[in-house]
C-alpha cells in the first residue's frame, strides 16, 4: 500500500492481536518519524477494532505515511489487512 507496509504473523494460540509499529530514518527526521507513528497508531485503532484475534503485526511506516490524507492512510490500512486475513 503507498501509506504502510503490513507484515503479519499468525499466532493461533494466542487470543489477541499485538501491534508493532517502526519507521526508519528515511521517513525524515524525528519529528516525522514520531508524527508517522502516532498517524499509524491512531489508524490502527480504527482498523483494529473488528480483528479477529491470534495475529502478530508490525506496521511500517513510509515517506508518504506522514502526507498522506488521513483517510486514505486508513483505507490503504483496512485493505492491506483485508488481503492478509486479519480482518
Amino acid at each position: 500500500m503507498p501509506g504502510v507496509i503490513v507484515q503479519a504473523l499468525a499466532v493461533p494460540e494466542r487470543e489477541g492481536v499485538r501491534l508493532g509499529l517502526t519507521c526508519s530514518r528515511k521517513i525524515g527526521n524525528a519529528v516525522a518519524r514520531n508524527r508517522a507513528r502516532r498517524r499509524l497508531r491512531a489508524a490502527a485503532r480504527a482498523a483494529l477494532a473488528s480483528a479477529r484475534g491470534g495475529w502478530d503485526l508490525v506496521l511500517v511506516g513510509r515517506q508518504a505515511t506522514v502526507d498522506r490524507p488521513f483517510p486514505a492512510l486508513c483505507e490503504d490500512l483496512a485493505q492491506a489487512l483485508r488481503r492478509l486475513g486479519v480482518t
